[in-house]
C-alpha cells in the first residue's frame, strides 16, 4: 500500500503467527525437558549414557552437514565413531579418557592420509574431521560422567541452571535488550539479555543446589552458576559462528521451535565440561 500501512489482515497474523511460534516452542521444550529428567531420573546411568550418545549422533550429522557446506566431504563414519569413542571413554568408569582420544586421533589421521592430497587444504579438513571429538564428543561424554559419578540430581541441576539462563536470555533480551553483545556472530543476542542470563543463573543453582548438590555451600554454588552461564553463552555463540559461517539459521528443523540438536545443546557443550572440572576439583576440595 502507498501509505506504508500494513493491510488488516496482515496485522491480525502477525500476532497470531508469534502466538503460534511461542507455544510451538514452549511444548516442544516442555516435551525434551520431559524426557531427559525421565531419563536421568528414573533410569540407571547406562540410560543416561545412550541417551546422550543418540544425542551426538544426531549433533554429528547436523555438524557434518554444516562442514560440507563450507568444504570437502568428510569420512562422516569414522568420525563419529571418534566422537562417540571420546564420549564412551569419558564416560565409562576404568577408560583412561585418553585412551579414545589418541584412537581417534590416529584413526581420523589416517583416513584423512589416505583421501587427501598435499595442497592448502588439508590442513581444514583435518581441523574439520577432528573438531567432533572435543566438540561433541568429550562434552557430552562429561555430562553423562556427571551422571554416573555424582548422581541424577547433580546433572539435573546443571540442565535446570542452563534452562532456566536460557529462557531468561531470551526473555530478558526481548523485554530489555537494547545493546548488541556480538552482533557480527548474533545480531539478536544482547547484554541485558546475557546480564538477566547471569541473575537466573545466580539465583537458580543455589536454590536447587541445596537439595541437588547440598554438599556444595550457596557462595560455591552462586558462583558456580555465574560460570555455567558465561561457558553457556560462549558455547551459544560458538555455535551460532559455525551456523553463519556455512550460511544457514538452523543446523535444522528437526526440534520444532528450537531448530537442530545442536541448537539446543550449544550451551551444555561448554557449560557441562566446566560443570565436570567443578565437580571433580572445586566441590570435593570443599
Amino acid at each position: 500500500m502507498g501509505d506504508g500501512r500494513w493491510p488488516m489482515a496482515t496485522l491480525a497474523r502477525q500476532p497470531i503467527g508469534r502466538g503460534c511460534r511461542l507455544v510451538t516452542r514452549i511444548l516442544s521444550g516442555l516435551v525434551l525437558l520431559a524426557l531427559v529428567v525421565g531419563v536421568v531420573w528414573l533410569g540407571p546411568a547406562w540410560a543416561t549414557l545412550l541417551l546422550v550418545a543418540v544425542v551426538l549422533a544426531i549433533a554429528h550429522a547436523e555438524y557434518v552437514a554444516l562442514a560440507e557446506r563450507v568444504g570437502r566431504p568428510l569420512p562422516r563414519a569414522l568420525m563419529l565413531v571418534a566422537a562417540l569413542s571420546a564420549c564412551v571413554g569419558l564416560a565409562w568408569p576404568g577408560i583412561p579418557p585418553e585412551v579414545p582420544l589418541l584412537a581417534a586421533f590416529v584413526a581420523v589421521g589416517s583416513a584423512l592420509l589416505g583421501s587427501s592430497r598435499p595442497d592448502e587444504d588439508v590442513l581444514r579438513r583435518v581441523g574439520v574431521a577432528l573438531l567432533p571429538v572435543l566438540y561433541l564428543g568429550l562434552p557430552l561424554g562429561a555430562l553423562a560422567s556427571v551422571r554416573a559419578q555424582h548422581g541424577a540430581a547433580a546433572l539435573l541441576l546443571l540442565v535446570g541452571v542452563v534452562v532456566v539462563s536460557d529462557t531468561a536470555q531470551l526473555y530478558g533480551g526481548r523485554v530489555f535488550g537494547r545493546r548488541p553483545l556480538a552482533p557480527a556472530v548474533s545480531p539478536k543476542k544482547t547484554v541485558e539479555g546475557a546480564a538477566s542470563g547471569f541473575v537466573a543463573g545466580a539465583v537458580v543453582a543455589p536454590l536447587l543446589g541445596q537439595w541437588w548438590l547440598p554438599g556444595a555451600s550457596p557462595a560455591a554454588l552462586a558462583a558456580a552458576g555465574l560460570v555455567l552461564v558465561a561457558f553457556g553463552i560462549v558455547g551459544d555463540l560458538f555455535e551460532s559462528l559455525l551456523k553463519r559461517s556455512a550460511g544457514v539459521k538452523d543446523t535444522s528443523g528437526l526440534i520444532p521451535g528450537h531448530g537442530g540438536m545442536l541448537d539446543r545443546i550449544d550451551s551444555l557443550l561448554f557449560a557441562g565440561p566446566a560443570y565436570y572440572l567443578f565437580l571433580a576439583y572445586v566441590f570435593q576440595a570443599g
